[in-house]
């Protein structure tokens, strides 16, 4: 059977408003309520699923960040998650944290944990980046289904419905692979109370980026973060004249 490394990410939950900070710098964080990364949620049930199926025989959970990082950790394990490995990155250099970074440590510890199948959210709905699945596989050499909606396994194979511009398209990779959930791959079931106090008891592995031989240094500079621009407020204009006029007037047409 397959063993199944899952990402997790600690985010801001997603319905706080988020908050700028008065320097530009970024977004307020402190005293702000964080949960699991939606998409990684739904990366943990596929994985715990698999197992359910027996196709799986082990599921891990891994995650980079802050010590608060292993709130995330904990609420995979309640899941259903086995163990998790927390990899964990001081403030200085989480600030400063890339996908690239995240990948490498994924790639390290997929590798150490001998994993057959890595799943990931498509993307974290802080940055967004959609980078992290995409850049694991290529460090691992190993084939990637993004974006999945539907997923199989059978025979050393993954069977992956894809959720692409035009549809959905079909693919199938050999494993070991990298897939990437995305939002109709499930629903993730809530964590039962006698599960979140089993997910206490569980194992969680500490380890350092230099401890998966990592190096954190920054390779790019957040100049600015700024607010979007306020909507401005819409008009009722008469006659459909009177609209092609007023969009001429602002260069629309």
């Amino acid at each position: 059977m397959a063993r199944v490394l899952v990402g997790v990410k600690r985010v801001i939950d997603y319905a706080v408003k988020i908050r700028v900070k008065p320097d530009k710098s970024g977004v307020v964080t402190d005293g702000v309520k964080h949960g699991l990364n939606p998409f990684d949620e739904i990366a943990v049930e596929e994985a715990v699923r698999l197992k359910e199926k027996k196709i799986a025989s082990e599921v891990i959970a891994v995650s980079c960040g802050l010590p608060q990082a292993q709130e995330s950790l904990r609420t995979a394990l309640a899941m259903g998650a086995d163990r998790a490995v927390h990899v964990e990155v001081p403030q200085a250099q989480y600030d400063t944290l890339l996908p690239l970074h995240v990948s490498k440590i994924l790639a390290k510890v997929a590798v150490d944990e001998k994993v057959d199948i890595v799943v990931v959210g498509k993307q974290a709905i802080d940055d967004d980046s959609n980078q992290t699945a995409q850049m694991t596989a290529a460090l691992l050499g190993w084939p990637q289904a993004t974006f999945a909606s539907e997923v199989t396994v059978s025979d050393g194979n993954v069977l992956v419905k894809r959720e692409v511009d035009g549809g959905l398209e079909t693919v199938r990779v050999k494993l070991p692979a990298v897939i990437s959930a995305d939002l109709r791959l499930n629903e993730p079931r809530y964590a039962t109370l006698p599960n979140i106090m089993k997910a206490k008891k569980k194992p969680i592995k500490k380890l350092s980026a230099a401890d998966v031989g990592v190096d954190l240094a920054p390779r790019q500079q957040v100049l600015s973060v700024e607010d979007p621009p306020t909507r401005q407020a819409g008009s009722i204009v008469p006659d459909v004249d009177t609209l092609i006029t007023k969009l001429k007037e602002k260069g629309h047409l």
